[in-house]
C-alpha cells in the first residue's frame, strides 16, 4: 500500500510539473528511493518573431508663419530681423521675395534646421532670440522710409540734412522737407565725417582721381567727401560702403537735387 501510495504521489507531481514547465526526475521506482524535482534555473525568453514593433508617434511639423509670396508688415519685420544678423543687406520691402527666401534658408542651415525657405515657428523663435524689436526706420528702410526727426541745425536755411541713424538725406528749405532719399556712408575704415559743412564745389560728371571711380552729380562738402550718385549702391545696396562719401542710389532724385542745391548751401551730418 505504501508503494502504491508513493507512486500516486510521483504521478501527481509529474503532472503538475509538466503543466508548470518543470522537469521531474525520480529514481528507479523501487518504492523506497527519494523523489527529486528540479526546476529550470531561468525561463526561456518568449519569442518575439511574431511581435510587431509599437508604432512611433508621428512628429507634427512646425507651423509655417510666413512663406514666399506673402506681403505686409510681418514680412517687413522678418526682413528687418534678418538684416540685423546679416542675412539680408537691403532694407525691408514687405514682400517675401526670392532674396528673403534665400536668406531664410541660409539662417536655417546655419542652425541645423531644415532649409525650407519658409518661416515656421521654430525658425521664428530662433530669430527672435538673436535680434531686437525693429524700430520704425528699420521697418521702412527702403521705399518711402520716414526719416527721423531732423537735427535742430537743419531747421533754418537751405540744408542737406543727413541722418546716419535712419540713413536718409532730407533736402530742407527753411525747415520744410522738399525731398527725402535713402543713403549709405563710408565703412568703419573710411567713415563719413559728422558735423556742419557747406557745399563748396559741384561736379556733374565727376570721376575720382584717387579711386578711379565715377561720382556723378557730386556735391563736395568736406575734403574729398561728397554727396553723389552711386551705381554700386544701386546694384548692391547696403552690402557695400563708400570711401567716406554719402551715396545716393536714386539717380533721378540726385539729378534733381543737384540742380536744386547751390554752392554755399549747408550740409549737416549727424547721428
Amino acid at each position: 500500500m505504501r508503494t502504491e501510495g508513493m507512486g500516486r504521489v510521483i504521478a501527481a507531481l509529474v503532472a503538475v510539473a509538466a503543466v508548470g514547465g518543470c522537469t521531474v526526475q525520480a529514481a528507479e521506482n523501487d518504492g523506497k528511493s527519494p523523489v527529486r524535482i528540479e526546476l529550470p534555473k531561468s525561463s526561456p525568453a518568449p519569442s518575439t518573431e511574431d511581435e510587431k514593433p509599437s508604432a512611433q508617434p508621428s512628429k507634427t511639423p512646425p507651423k509655417v508663419l510666413l512663406a514666399p509670396g506673402d506681403t505686409g508688415r510681418d514680412v517687413r519685420e522678418l526682413q528687418a530681423r534678418l538684416r540685423q544678423v546679416a542675412w539680408i543687406f537691403e532694407g525691408p520691402t514687405g514682400t517675401y521675395d526670392g532674396t528673403t527666401e534665400e536668406a531664410v534658408k541660409g539662417f536655417q542651415g546655419k542652425r541645423g534646421l531644415p532649409r525650407t525657405g519658409e518661416t515656421d515657428t521654430v525658425t521664428w523663435q530662433r530669430l527672435l532670440k538673436m535680434t531686437h524689436e525693429p524700430g520704425k526706420w528699420e521697418l521702412y528702410l527702403m521705399g518711402g522710409q520716414p526719416a527721423d526727426k531732423p537735427d535742430a541745425r537743419c531747421l533754418t536755411g537751405r540744408v542737406l540734412c543727413i541722418s546716419k541713424s535712419s540713413r536718409t538725406l532730407r533736402w530742407m528749405v527753411d525747415g520744410r522737407t522738399e525731398m527725402t532719399v535713402p543713403v549709405r556712408f563710408g565703412s568703419e575704415y573710411t567713415p563719413t565725417r559728422e558735423g556742419v559743412f557747406s557745399v563748396y564745389w559741384k561736379s556733374r560728371h565727376h570721376v575720382s582721381t584717387l579711386y578711379d571711380s565715377p561720382m556723378p552729380y557730386a556735391m563736395f562738402f568736406s575734403g574729398g567727401q561728397a554727396v553723389h550718385y552711386s551705381s554700386d549702391f544701386a546694384a548692391r545696396g547696403y552690402a557695400g560702403a563708400s570711401h567716406g562719401c554719402v551715396n545716393v542710389r536714386d539717380e533721378a532724385a540726385i539729378a534733381e537735387l543737384f540742380d536744386e542745391v547751390r554752392s554755399g548751401d549747408k550740409v549737416v551730418v549727424y547721428w
